[in-house]
């Protein structure tokens, strides 16, 4: 894909409103050492008010929820909202490509991953979707002032 076809991301206003009205964040490689990224960024969102869904197939629990081994499992039990994805570029494609289905109002992958592909995937379905960009970052500069 050129880079003039290349979809943008939704604008910080839109990005807000759709964290406004999200409930549920299925977090896509949430570690359980609350020393990673992952699982500090999931305690944020926690504390945010938002209802976390850990997606990591090795673990049964993590922050005292329910460790769930696939993005479609999870769906099976949450409606969910926003997938922050903690997954190296590589794998970044197929848990997109696992979203897609679910409907969810955004999808979000953390700070250093990158696939444009991916993207455009998910805007093609009509899903916003932003990329090397942190969430809890983000949320907190939108909405902890």
């Amino acid at each position: 894909m050129s880079p003039a076809s290349t979809p943008l991301p939704p604008s910080p206003e839109a990005l807000r409103e759709l964290l406004r009205e999200a409930r549920t964040i299925a977090v896509v490689g949430l570690s359980p050492r609350p020393e990673r990224p992952s699982h500090e960024v999931a305690r944020y969102l926690l504390h945010a008010g938002y209802h976390v869904v850990p997606v990591n197939p090795g673990h049964a629990a993590i922050l005292g929820e329910r460790s769930y081994p696939s993005l479609s499992a999870a769906a099976r039990d949450h409606t969910i909202d926003v997938v922050d994805v903690f997954r190296r570029s590589a794998a970044a494609g197929a848990v997109v490509d696992d979203a897609i289905p679910l409907r969810p109002r955004l999808i979000w992958l953390q700070l250093g991953v990158v696939d444009d592909a991916a993207r455009a995937r998910a805007a093609a379905a009509g899903i916003p979707c932003v990329m090397d960009r942190c969430l809890a970052t983000f949320h907190s500069r939108s909405f902890e002032d």
